[in-house]
């Protein structure tokens, strides 16, 4: 879906801002149509778990670090991180990382069809600060170590198949995956401040085994034409993957990626942005500066970001007001929920049930401020389809 940039658009807080002034590519904002009028309206007072959510909108806690899940007599992880949701028959499964090291890992949770917690377990175990990552078309999660010289586990939600270290994938301080099945490749990014995004093309399509890492070249710009290029030694040592190739592009924190409909989405922490790539004729651009909308925005800490049919983007924050903010194709920032009285921690792990009326994260040291004290919601109501 083609996309302006957010930063000719309006931009809507949970009060509402219109943005006025000339600041980028000399664009004048345009005022929003109905103070607190994105998507969804305005957030309400915090409900009986401390969420400020729009009228329709409902949470529940899924499951607490260091208790047992619903009635299973599974262990809920420390820290939860990144997530993704899969189809089980007629319910499904969420999985989350764990953003702890050692031990790291990532869990499991069943539902029924009704939503009901029908089980929970471990998926993979032994590894180090899982942070983000991914899912793949053919149903695997990919666990990514957000440590120098970390690998991308590919994981089984169902816990059947014993997890896989893919060392192809390159060995660097990997944050998130986002599959393409058009070009056949998965976007990667780096969580360094001088970070790169690159891509694996497996050799086979459906086996991470084996395949060529690239990097993303282009010029210092925010904005222009890119290309690829391999990088000679993905294990990362002596020289590290980001180093590598002249001419890389450099990235201030990579964070959260999402591809859909030829075009890739991806977060940069250490300087609040939002970068599109246009995959159908390599140009990628800025889709939103927190810099450049000179704090009227709500959307501050970006971190792990997903997407709808509708084309709306979810971006959860790592710290800022503890918020999972809403952009829409017609350009819309805006709040979609809150967590009240939880400023220690972030938000992780956002994504929806493979029927799009549920959303799921976790809030990743809740209320004590502690890896210990991580806590996983649904929030349930009228998503756009």
């Amino acid at each position: 879906m083609e996309r302006r940039s957010l930063l000719r658009a309006a931009v809507i807080g949970g009060t509402s801002a219109a943005l006025g002034g000339t600041l980028w590519r000399g664009a004048a904002y345009a005022a929003p149509a109905q103070p607190g009028s994105g998507p969804y309206g305005a957030l309400g007072s915090p409900d009986a778990n401390g969420i400020r959510l729009p009228s329709g909108f409902t949470s529940r806690v899924i499951a607490r670090s260091g208790q047992r899940v619903g009635s299973t007599s599974y262990t809920w992880h420390n820290a939860p991180d990144g997530g993704a949701c899969y189809a089980d028959g007629t319910g499904w499964i969420y999985v989350s990382n764990s953003e702890i090291n050692p031990s790291g890992g990532a869990s499991a949770v069943k539902f029924s069809s009704t939503g009901a917690t029908t089980g929970a377990y471990r998926i993979l175990s032994n590894t180090r600060q899982n942070c983000a990552g991914g899912k793949t078309p053919w149903n695997t999660w990919l666990s990514c170590e957000e440590v120098s010289l970390g690998y991308v586990y590919e994981t089984d939600p169902w816990g059947t198949n014993a997890a896989v270290q893919r060392p192809a994938m390159g060995r660097f301080k990997h944050e998130a995956a986002a599959a393409d099945p058009v070009r056949r490749v998965i976007y990667l990014t780096e969580d360094e401040t001088n970070g790169r995004f690159y891509r694996f093309v497996p050799t086979t399509w459906g086996n991470l085994s084996s395949g060529k890492l690239q990097v993303m070249v282009a010029g210092s710009a925010t904005s222009g034409s890119f290309t690829w290029t391999d990088v000679p030694d993905p294990d990362g040592s002596p020289t590290a993957t980001r180093s590598q190739v002249s001419g890389s592009k450099s990235f201030n924190g990579g964070e959260g990626c999402h591809y859909a409909n030829d075009t890739v989405w991806f977060t940069t922490k250490g300087d609040n942005r939002v970068w599109q790539l246009n995959l159908l004729n390599n140009t990628y651009e800025l889709a939103y500066d927190d810099s450049l909308v000179n704090g009227t925005a709500p959307l501050t800490g970006v971190d792990n970001i997903t997407g709808t049919s509708s084309g709306d983007l979810f971006v959860a924050e790592d710290g800022g007001n503890m918020e999972i903010c809403v952009i829409t194709p017609d350009d819309i920032v805006a709040s979609f929920l809150r967590i009240d009285g939880q400023s220690g921690s972030e938000i992780t792990g956002p994504a929806f049930s493979p029927d799009g009326t549920r959303l799921y994260f976790s809030s990743q040291r809740g209320t004590t401020g502690s890896s210990s004290g991580g806590i996983t919601y649904e929030v349930k109501g009228p998503f756009r389809a």
